[in-house]
């Protein structure tokens, strides 16, 4: 029996007690969010957050999600009344069948309908998870006007392809109209993820009307956020579990960790969903949640990401089972990571990074290391590089340990090109370029590759200390390429 309004209501009076289920009239709900980006994570945490907001408080909060170019998960959805169940697995497996999605569409072939919700005075927010690059941002935090995607919006406005320039076009549609405007809400892993969607949405309206970029400035709020739910890519023992447990067939269930944590910058206005009842925390200390949280658990992510494949494992239970690596991990957030950060008020940072370790070890959450691998570019810098600048400009005598995670970026990228295997990162073609030159002169190769122009922030760049720390990490983690745990500094 397949997932839908029809057969979920049949079965309501059977349903285990570890599954909930929408409490509110869906059909008398009128969609107020768009969400662009649609994927996992989204059904798994703003749109589960939605859920448990509407079913406290009601509200017209439904959710309109556009997937940009994802044809199959739409089709899945729409077999379903676009219902589809969330699996929170820790000790107990939770579920929650979750209404909240009224309608997908798919922007590569609707957008037309798509612009019209970004218009529509029903809608009040937009939120987004479309990865750090879907920000279109050059190294220097400006829209990135060489982008291709982004020369064409500007070229043609009110067909665009990118999220900015579907963004700049709804916000002038509704000056033009004197509709109030919506309020976007960043959720990417990208630290001022707010502030610098806004930077870019500016910048793009200004290219053509000015007078419509300084309202959106003055009247638009993006809120700096931070996330938090480890969502791994959902397995086919996952659909199997929602249909024995809940006998429906869901074609599109997500697979979660218990854990999650949703921190916005309090400047929304109080016509919002009530997220603040279901636990979302509005604080305007957005930025030392997201520096705990970028350097802790995405920058230990990180760690796995590039250390584990080259010893052989594949996700992050894996590769956190290895107690040479645990401990490698354990030791570099204790003595080079926590440092770096001023905690949230009441937060204990150690604590903090052990419950980060406890949840990579859970069992029952296969997150691949490949997924979280991809776009080091961006990654690196913000979860990496920034405590190694900060540790030394702090004068801390640290170990180095940081290094080595950058070394093993590296050899990680090495080993994609050696194997002529696809690198998935913004500037793969550079990156292709500088390691098909390399000569095997380590210190020269590591030299081209740390100054490289555009690759790595300026003050890497220009730092002779950190390029020769990581040539000398590099070298000690060659030597051991075969097992490189005899290479980890403890």
């Amino acid at each position: 029996m397949r997932l839908n309004e029809q057969n979920l209501a049949a079965k309501l009076d059977s349903l285990p007690a570890n599954v909930q289920v929408a409490r509110y009239s869906r059909s008398a709900t009128k969609i107020g969010i768009v969400h662009l980006g649609l994927g996992a994570f989204h059904r798994s945490h703003q749109a589960l957050f939605t859920e448990r907001a509407m079913n406290e408080c009601g509200g017209d909060w439904a959710i309109c999600a556009v997937s940009m170019r994802n044809e199959t998960l739409q089709q899945q959805l729409s077999g379903q009344d676009n219902l589809f169940t969330v699996v929170m697995n820790d000790k107990d497996t939770d579920y929650q069948v979750v209404s909240a999605v009224k309608e997908v569409l798919v922007a590569k072939n609707q957008l037309e309908q798509v612009l019209a919700r970004l218009t529509s005075a029903d809608t009040k927010l937009v939120s987004l998870t479309v990865t750090e690059k879907g920000y279109c941002l050059n190294s220097a935090g400006d829209l990135d006007t060489e982008l291709a995607g982004i020369k064409a919006d500007l070229a043609n406005p009110t067909a665009p392809s990118t999220v900015v320039g579907m963004l700049a076009y709804g916000l002038a549609q509704r000056h033009a109209a004197g509709t109030k405007p919506f309020h976007v809400v960043a959720c990417d892993n990208l630290p001022g993820n707010g502030e610098k969607l806004k930077t870019a949405v500016v910048q793009f309206a200004k290219a053509s009307n000015a007078e419509v970029a300084s309202w959106i400035e003055e009247n638009v709020q993006f809120p700096n956020t931070m996330v938090d739910c480890i969502t791994p890519h959902t397995e086919d023992k996952t659909v199997q579990m929602v249909k024995d447990d809940l006998g429906l067939e869901d074609l599109a269930p997500v697979n979660r960790e218990a854990f999650h944590q949703w921190v916005i910058e309090d400047i929304l206005p109080a016509e919002r969903p009530a997220w603040d009842k279901v636990g979302v925390i509005f604080t305007n200390d957005v930025e030392a949640f997201e520096n705990t949280k970028l350097r802790i658990l995405n920058g230990l992510h990180s760690i796995l990401a590039y250390m584990g494949p080259l010893l052989g494992y594949k996700s992050v239970y894996e590769a956190v089972s290895d107690s040479r690596l645990k401990g490698f991990l354990q030791s570099i957030a204790a003595q080079e990571v926590i440092p770096t950060i001023e905690a949230p008020a009441g937060l204990d940072l150690h604590e903090y990074a052990a419950q980060i370790v406890r949840r990579f070890e859970n069992p029952k959450i296969c997150h691949l290391l490949e997924q979280i691998a991809c776009d080091g570019t961006i990654k690196i810098p913000v979860r990496t590089l920034q405590p190694i600048l900060d540790n030394l400009k702090a004068g801390r005598n640290n170990n180095n340990k940081l290094y080595y995670v950058v070394a093993a970026w590296l050899l990680f990228l090495v080993n994609k090109v050696e194997t002529e295997q696809t690198i998935n990162d913004p500037k793969a073609a550079q990156l292709q370029q500088i390691i098909s030159a390399f000569t095997g002169d380590i210190t020269q190769d590591v030299n081209a590759f740390m100054t490289a122009e555009g690759l790595l922030p300026e003050a890497v760049r220009s730092n002779e200390e950190i390029i020769n720390k990581v040539t000398e990490a590099y070298k000690v983690i060659l030597q051991h390429r075969t097992d490189i745990r005899a290479a980890l500094p403890m």
